[in-house]
C-alpha cells in the first residue's frame, strides 16, 4: 500500500500540474482522472495511465531546443520569445538538467519521481 504521505504530494503536484498555463490538455485529463480515483477503487487502474501520459508529455530539452530553434517554434512562440526559450534551455541543459523547467514540466518531473511507490 503506498504511504500516504507520497500519495499526499503527488496529489499536490498534479493540481499544480492541472493549473499549469503549459500543460497540454490531455495531460490535464489525466491528471483530473487520477485525482477523481484517488481512494476509490479505480486508483489501481488509473495510476499507469496517467504516468504514461505524463512520460509521453514531459519535454525533453533537445526536442524544446529543436522545436524553439525551428521556423514552426519562432511562429507558435515569437521570434524573440523563440529565441530566449532556447537560449534558457541551452542553459539549463549545459547545468545538467534534463526537461524543460516551466511549471507543467516541473510538476510531471516530481510526480514521475514518486513512479515506483505509485505502482506499489
Amino acid at each position: 500500500m503506498m504511504d500516504q504521505e507520497i500519495l499526499n504530494y503527488v496529489v499536490e503536484k498534479t493540481r499544480e500540474l492541472i493549473h499549469a498555463p503549459s500543460c497540454s490538455n490531455e495531460a490535464k485529463i489525466a491528471a483530473q482522472c487520477w485525482l477523481d480515483a484517488v481512494g476509490t477503487d479505480a486508483q489501481k487502474e488509473e495510476t499507469p495511465k496517467f504516468l504514461e501520459e505524463l512520460e509521453e508529455d514531459i519535454m525533453p530539452l533537445d526536442q524544446l531546443i529543436r522545436f524553439a530553434e525551428s521556423e514552426k517554434g519562432r511562429r507558435y512562440f515569437g521570434a524573440d520569445t523563440a529565441e530566449g526559450i532556447a537560449s534558457h534551455a541551452k542553459e539549463i541543459q549545459a547545468a545538467g538538467a534534463r526537461y524543460c523547467d516551466c511549471p507543467a514540466c516541473l510538476a510531471v518531473a516530481a510526480i514521475l519521481e514518486k513512479k515506483d511507490e505509485l505502482l506499489e
